[in-house]
């Protein structure tokens, strides 16, 4: 049996992250992820990055790339029937803009500090269920590369493997899940095609959401709302374009910059927190402490927010001695990621029809839609507030 202080389960921004960090405090940790490092290193998740993201990675000396090859972006455009409105939220508020940087750059970035500090990354290791997590042994079953089954023995496991991994399959009965199903899906795109705006685009449309967001001058992720139960393959490239276009006013505004689809899947919109996030010797981050709707770009800043206020925790309780300390952290994140919580489901009632509404509610649901859109537009105070939840973790 294998062993470490710490196994982290999961090779995501907040495993990557604590992991640096727990190394950095003289922590003993060590990776176990269930896919190999290409499919780590290239996974096309979020782009953007709050400025709170960035005042961590800076902190922590974990920035350069992102200095180097970020761009700052500070603009978002709302179109609906009725014309369009930009907001310069960069200006407004606390005057801070996002870091557009994928993902998976920031992903190998963090992988490549950890490895050249001496880090252990076990990659294509699948954790299948954590056990003992009311004692202070805990150990992880695992599915190596080869096969064969082993186990890993810790004095604590981080659970920063998702929504359907381990940790939370291992959770104690009786653990308290909150879930909310909002009854909207996107089907997301990334398309090899120059950005059609230099903002941040929302469309709100009688045929549905559209979304264009910008990742680098040569790929656009693109989002279009769809029917639940939509499969990727339902809707062909030409039939994806036309609708894009048809949805953000394109006869109106200027047609979008098409170009071939490179990646395309189906996002379910559901929302769910586990309280508390220690469970004994398992602790949660990221996706398996709380799944986000990406309708406000929350999840990968949630993730780095929570692995650094871990790391401190872990540090605080094995380095000194600290034996509330995990019991904080969990109090800390739940405040952050219920915040959070509450600008993504004001931003999915901003940009989507209720589903399934009855006649009459929708039209007091629409009213009100449109109503918030015409504060947003010409509003002040409003823009500030926006600005600043946007923006903000």
């Amino acid at each position: 049996m294998q062993s470490a202080d710490v196994v982290i389960l999961g090779a995501g921004p907040a495993g990557l992250l604590l992991a640096n960090l727990l190394k950095r405090g003289g922590i003993d940790c060590v990776v176990l992820e269930r896919t190999d490092r290409t499919r780590v290193q290239t996974r096309a998740r979020a782009g953007f990055l709050a400025p709170n993201t960035l005042r961590i990675l800076d902190r922590h000396g974990l920035a350069e790339g992102l200095h180097r090859n970020g761009k700052q972006h500070g603009a978002c455009e709302f179109r609906t029937a009725e014309g369009r409105f930009r907001l310069d939220y960069g200006n407004l508020g606390r005057r801070e803009p996002h870091t557009v940087y994928p993902q998976q750059y920031l992903v190998s970035d963090l992988l490549t500090s950890y490895l050249e500090a001496g880090g252990r990354v076990h990659f294509e290791t699948e954790a299948l269920a954590v056990h003992d997590t009311g004692t202070t042994r805990p150990t992880v079953a695992v599915r190596e590369a080869d096969g064969r089954l082993a186990r890993w023995q810790a004095r604590y496991v981080a659970g920063c493997d998702g929504r359907h991994g381990a940790a939370r399959r291992s959770l104690p009965p009786g653990t308290v899940r909150h879930h909310r199903d909002h009854g909207i899906s996107w089907l997301g795109l990334l398309a090899e095609a120059p950005p059609s705006l230099d903002a941040v685009g929302y469309a709100v449309h009688d045929r549905g959401f559209a979304g264009h967001m910008a990742r680098t001058p040569e790929v656009t992720r693109y989002y279009l709302q769809c029917e639940r139960g939509t499969a990727t393959g339902d809707w062909s490239d030409g039939r994806i374009w036309d609708e894009l276009d048809t949805r953000m006013y394109a006869a109106e505004h200027g047609p979008l910059h098409r170009g071939r689809i490179l990646e395309r899947g189906v996002v379910d919109f559901e929302s769910d927190v586990i309280e508390p996030l220690r469970h004994g010797s398992l602790l949660l981050a990221g996706d398996a402490a709380s799944l986000i709707s990406p309708s406000a770009a929350k999840g990968a800043n949630l993730a780095v927010l929570e692995a650094e206020l871990l790391a401190r925790a872990l540090i605080a309780d094995l380095a000194h001695g600290d034996s509330e300390a995990l019991d904080r952290y969990s109090r800390q994140a739940l405040e952050h990621i219920w915040r959070a919580q509450e600008f993504s489901l004001w931003m999915i009632r901003l940009l989507h029809r209720e589903p399934a509404a009855p006649i009459g509610e929708s039209f007091f649901h629409e009213s009100l839609r449109r109503s918030r859109l015409e504060s947003l537009r010409t509003s002040r105070s409003h823009q500030d507030w926006f600005a600043e939840s946007y923006t903000g973790v």
